[in-house]
């Protein structure tokens, strides 16, 4: 039987896979990688990995016949994982914005009082537009919707 690209594509996950192990050496690696993308049946790749351990049930690694294709990097990501990245790194740069305004205010408090003197606000300058952006993020950001296909 004639095998797809998304086979290919989960025949060369395995082997990368392997060359993190330390189980291929990079010239195996490389020449098997090449091999991957030239076969042409499911027979073919199977050669390439009988040397190989089998991944385990729980190794993350989709086959081919699944329902839904690949992922770009080869390993299953649960959906419910996503969106909470997605909040992680939006909470991330709240934190790092609430930061670095706390900074420049507190910069502009002592200077306006050593100098006794009301010194114009920059620190809206660093807030303003950075809270804009993250501000759009936070209500807008997350609207996408993965796509059917």
């Amino acid at each position: 039987m004639r095998a797809a690209d998304v086979d290919r594509k989960y025949v060369a996950d395995l082997l990368k896979r392997a060359l993190d192990e330390g189980r291929l050496d990079l010239g195996e690696y490389d020449e098997r990688l090449q091999q991957t993308y030239a076969a042409r049946t499911y027979g073919d790749l199977d050669k390439l990995l009988t040397d190989l351990p089998k991944p385990p049930r729980n190794a993350h690694l989709m086959p081919s016949t699944a329902s839904t294709p690949l992922p770009r990097s080869g390993f299953a990501s649960s959906s419910e994982s996503k969106p909470a990245n997605d909040w992680n790194w939006l909470r991330h740069a709240w934190r790092a914005w609430f930061i670095a305004v706390g900074i420049n205010v507190v910069i502009w408090l002592i200077v306006s009082v050593t100098t006794m003197d009301f010194i114009y606000p920059w620190p809206l300058w660093v807030a303003g537009p950075w809270g804009v952006v993250l501000l759009g993020l936070t209500l807008f950001g997350n609207q996408t919707k993965p796509s059917a296909d």
